[in-house]
């Protein structure tokens, strides 16, 4: 089994209230651990958790371990980092 890159890890955010929001969503919070505003959490960076962060794009920031950049995430679309938008 290959070891985990800081690449293949994503920190999650939470940057908005889940005040208003469906339980979908904030079941979905709750099962990525975030509880509170501005809490991070790590988790592999694999289709079920970027399904996950699509739901609650919007109440969130997606980073890259290590990395400063946020990655690019909109409701309903895979999150994408900066240099695979210009191509």
């Amino acid at each position: 089994m290959p070891k985990k890159t800081q690449a293949d890890v994503i920190e999650i955010t939470q940057v908005r209230s889940i005040i208003g929001a469906k339980q979908v969503q904030r079941r979905t919070l709750r099962a990525l651990g975030l509880r509170r505003i501005r809490q991070t959490v790590s988790h592999p960076d694999r289709p079920e958790i970027r399904g996950m962060l699509a739901k609650v794009a919007h109440l969130i920031e997606v980073q890259r371990a290590g990395d400063d950049e946020p990655v690019t995430l909109e409701p309903g679309q895979q999150p994408r980092t900066s240099d695979e938008e210009q191509t």
